[in-house]
């Protein structure tokens, strides 16, 4: 008899309703009025906070600067970089009219057409671009370096809460440079900041890479990508860092006087991550209990649950405040623990499922013969079992236990890429181990091979479903055959079904 879950249907029977039921089970995120958007509710708003405010620091140690642009872009300036709107024209959400006015037939109709109709951001490359071309007149207002944290509408046909939605949020830096080599070199440091915090604050293991042509982003000469794999062995691509070469630069006239006094044009980068790492988060570490969160960025890291009966009520509270105030003075992760008391008056064991639902770390449970003995009631979201553990070791441990944490979260998704990815070299295993008959269950993993021709493998990748992630940075430029043509390359990629 199998055992009973706090999620169903689990990860085996139906990985897709699996996942929509943990993010209403732990209580993230609802379908909004508005078909293919979403309510972010206060606990994954807070997820999502912790992500940025991480991601903020970051960006800001390496010279980066917030601010914000406009939500509408005239037509005409996406139709000025011609791949750049062919790439985006079927997703874009159109502006037409400024005003509303009574129907005669009932209701409101639209009125007062735009002379120019305008775009819902789906990015932002060409208003900021637009808007470069204004503060750069000479090398010396060279680079530019800022950032922003906004909202992004694309209209996706098929969406699933956080990791497809309409519109979602999202942070989009925007550089510009003198030389090829600084664009090239802000690139590189941007996808590296996204490697970094995927590993160690999300606890997600990454390949770093670069995107072939077709998969690159429209306009950019080149796209850097972070692939994670997710436990279903599909691809998630996680966040992108593009060297946009001069094509946004001269399509929105940003040139500069450079130092030996010619007219030149600007070299430019972009660079994004979305509430997209939400949905990373969840099919990275999550089980068929409920969500995992890594400490690092969880919104409550600790959750005392005092138990007790009204005459010992006072005694017990007591205890668990003082409880939390040693835990909140200790630090982790350079900041002080995130303790939260939940006093709710509901059974013990309805509570306890609460908040292993949503993925707390540690849950505390104090009692009077807890008090009694001076300990604690442990239970770490990883680990099957609560155990007692001393008062004092709790508070002079617990950095220790949530690092723990942390590290075994990365050890299992790094373990299970790992056992997931094989090095093929011939079409027939290429199409064993891609062709699954269920595209919403297990989904062959990660596989290493030598490719030629990108244009060629169309076809056979269509009919899979499969995609080049990228092609890993860091690997070793060696020859090798085709596993499609049998020509010599030295083009080694990821290929995978993905998100």
């Amino acid at each position: 008899m199998a055992a009973k879950t706090a999620i169903t249907p689990t990860r085996a029977d139906d990985y897709p309703e699996w996942y929509q039921q943990v993010i209403r089970a732990a209580d993230l995120a609802e379908n909004s009025p508005v078909r293919g958007c979403m309510v972010i509710k206060p606990w994954g708003y807070q997820l999502w906070e912790n992500i940025q405010r991480a991601l903020d620091d970051m960006f800001k140690a390496t010279g980066h600067q917030n601010a914000y642009f406009p939500l509408f872009i005239p037509m005409s300036f996406l139709e000025k970089e011609a791949e750049h709107v062919e790439g985006f024209a079927k997703e874009c959400a159109v502006v037409t009219h400024h005003r509303l006015e009574p129907d005669p037939e009932g209701g409101l109709r639209p009125a007062g057409k735009l002379e120019e109709p305008l775009i819902v951001r789906p990015t932002s490359e060409t208003i900021i671009g637009a808007t470069y071309a204004k503060w750069v007149q000479s090398y010396r207002d060279l680079p530019i370096l800022i950032n922003q944290w906004a909202n992004v509408v694309r209209w996706e046909m098929r969406t699933r809460m956080f990791l497809r939605t309409a519109e979602f949020l999202w942070q989009e830096g925007h550089t510009v440079h003198a030389t090829a080599d600084e664009a090239i070199e802000e690139t590189e440091r941007m996808v590296e900041v996204y490697r970094d915090f995927a590993e160690n604050w999300m606890a997600m293991p990454v390949i770093v890479g670069s995107k072939t042509p077709l998969e690159r982003f429209p306009g950019a000469v080149e796209t850097l990508s972070i692939e994670a794999m997710m436990q279903d062995r599909k691809a998630l691509q996680a966040g992108t860092s593009h060297f946009l070469g001069q094509n946004f630069s001269k399509a929105q006239d940003i040139k500069f006087q450079s130092v030996s006094g010619d007219i030149e044009h600007a070299w430019t980068t972009s660079w994004g991550v979305s509430t997209r790492l939400v949905g990373a988060l969840i099919m990275t570490h999550s089980d068929d209990d409920g969500l995992v969160l890594p400490p690092r960025l969880a919104p409550a890291q600790v959750v005392i649950q005092p138990i007790y009966k009204e005459d010992s009520r006072d005694d017990v509270m007591a205890y668990v405040n003082s409880l939390r105030d040693e835990l909140a003075a200790q630090t982790y992760a350079g900041a002080p623990v995130r303790v939260v008391i939940d006093d709710r008056d509901i059974r013990g064991g309805e509570k306890k499922w609460y908040h292993v639902k949503r993925g707390v770390p540690i849950r505390l449970e104090v009692g009077p013969k807890d008090m009694a003995a001076g300990s604690v009631f442990c239970g770490i979201r990883n680990k099957p079992k609560s155990v007692g553990v001393p008062r004092e070791e709790i508070v002079s441990t617990i950095g220790e236990k949530l690092e723990t944490l942390q590290r075994e979260l990365f050890e299992a998704a790094l373990e299970l890429r790992e056992s997931n990815t094989v090095e093929i070299d011939n079409e027939a295993d290429f199409r064993a181990y891609f062709n699954s008959k269920d595209e919403d269950q297990i989904a062959g993993g990660f596989a290493h091979c030598y490719f030629a021709d990108e244009a060629s493998l169309q076809p056979l990748l269509k009919e899979l479903k499969v995609t080049i992630r990228c092609v890993p940075i860091n690997s070793e430029a060696k020859q090798g055959t085709c596993f499609f043509t049998g020509k010599p390359t030295d083009q080694k990629g990821v290929f995978a079904k993905a998100y």
